[in-house]
């Protein structure tokens, strides 16, 4: 009973097709534990449903979670023409000495040559502060005019509460974005082909360059790999980004697929924290990880509506063939559910028709109406209904219905109206006349008349 009361409230605000606006999950707690980090986001990324959120609006600092905006405007900047993978980039003093000691770099040096690649790589596997840099200068002449151009795609994908003062995610009051806004930032970034396969390495060897011997990178992800510490790998893990800085916490977007199903996870402000037996433990990594289980284990894409399905039937009028035509959905509809729902008892189905009788002719697969599929309250999906067959038009029907449409015609009686007192306008006037004709007629023959001719003058 608890676990149906669960489902109920959560699915009351699951979203659907094409987010406007993400829904929010009922509860912050998942089975007996809840999520350790400011704030949280589980979603699939193919239908885009969210399985869990928390606080996933609120303003806060991303570390270098940052870079993925950054990852993602050089992908733009080489589908533009702009820049080529095996463009080569030289580091200027500006983008190196601009970084902090203490902050996460690949040991770059002024005047040191690497290609646009290999500082992806850097900058995304070993999170390389003085990279993201290098690459700005690249894509916009200045990292003053890239952090610009950073706002201004940020905007464009919808994020309404993320500003960028740097390349790299280094701490500043007026750099900070959401959970949602990063997840927004992913999704576009995972469009390009060069995106996943980058952040997924777990490790990678740049080649020598002008000033140094070849490097070594390894995936700060610990999902990926188990080169800094132990016990986080994740079967089926693809990546994307790590971030931590003493005012951020500790944050991952990561993404894991099993058995053909993908899920998607931000985690922002988690802290490392020590156990009794005096494990230490990134919870970052480990709240993701307890993401993942409770979404695969609990939750199962299934079909809700199958493209093939004859679904309900329209009245045909004008045809001998047949009185009513079946309707099928023009796609499959296919979501995320928990795995002990009920979905033939539950999913609620609301036929909307464009007619309540349609006349013939019909052509198969001709949008007839739609069907609506609701779970407990929640909107799951609206397709068009098609007509599942031909049904041709009876001629004698259609001619039948075309006279009487003609004789219905308000204008066709108004005309006929019309022309009927014209003509009895006309027998009037003609009544008139003759009467007038035969009164004139009578004056004139009452009138004494000389009978004869001329006789001449008397004597």
């Amino acid at each position: 009973m608890k676990n149906r009361r669960f489902f109920c409230l959560f699915f009351a605000f699951l979203l659907v097709l094409g987010l406007a606006a993400p829904a929010r999950a009922a509860n912050d707690n998942i089975g007996d534990w809840e999520v350790a980090a400011k704030a949280a986001l589980l979603i699939d990324p193919d239908t885009e449903e969210i399985l869990y959120a928390r606080n996933i609006h609120e303003r806060l600092y991303p570390a270098s979670l940052t870079k993925i905006m950054t990852c993602l405007l050089v992908l733009e900047a080489i589908d533009s023409g702009g820049l080529s993978m095996d463009t080569l980039l030289t580091a200027s003093e500006a983008a190196v000495t601009s970084i902090p000691a203490d902050g996460s770099t690949a040991g770059l040096k002024t005047g040191e040559q690497l290609t646009v690649e290999e500082l992806l790589y850097c900058i995304m596997l070993s999170s390389a502060n003085e990279g993201c840099n290098i690459l700005a200068e690249g894509v916009s002449g200045t990292i003053e005019a890239f952090v610009d151009q950073m706002n201004s795609r940020a905007a464009a994908l919808g994020c309404e509460d993320t500003h960028f003062v740097n390349t790299n995610g280094l701490p500043d009051d007026n750099h900070y974005t959401t959970a949602w806004d990063l997840y927004l930032i992913t999704r576009e970034a995972r469009k390009h082909p060069d995106f996943m396969p980058i952040v997924g390495e777990a490790y990678h060897e740049v080649p020598a360059t002008n000033l140094s011997a070849p490097r070594n990178l390894r995936n700060t992800n610990y999902l990926l790999s188990s080169w800094y510490t132990t016990g986080y790998l994740y079967k089926g893990a693809e990546g994307i980004k790590t971030g931590s800085t003493s005012a951020a916490g500790y944050c991952l977007v990561a993404s894991a697929t099993r058995s053909g199903r993908s899920l998607l996870s931000v985690v922002l402000g988690a802290e490392r924290i020590t156990l009794e037996d005096g494990t230490i433990l990134t919870q970052s990594f480990s709240e993701t990880i307890k993401l993942y289980d409770w979404g695969f284990d609990n939750f199962s894409r299934q079909i809700i509506l199958k493209a093939d399905e004859l679904v309900g039937e329209v009245p045909v009028t004008l045809s001998q063939e047949q009185d009513f035509v079946k309707m099928h959905p023009e796609e499959e509809i296919e979501r995320l559910f928990p795995k002990d729902a009920d979905l033939e008892k539950d999913i609620e189905r609301t036929i909307t028709l464009k007619d309540e009788i349609v006349e013939a002719p019909v052509t198969k697969g001709q949008a007839l109406g739609t069907i609506t599929l609701s779970y407990n309250g929640a909107t799951y999906a609206t397709v068009n209904l098609l007509a599942d067959e031909d049904v041709s038009a009876s001629r004698f029907l259609v001619l039948q219905r075309d006279i009487l449409e003609f004789l219905h015609r308000p204008i066709l009686w108004i005309g006929i109206g019309s022309a009927v007192g014209v003509i009895v306008l006309l027998l009037i006037l003609r009544a008139a006349l003759k009467s007038n004709r035969r009164r004139y007629g009578r004056s004139s023959s009452s009138s004494p008349r000389r009978k004869g001719g001329y006789r001449g003058r008397r004597r």
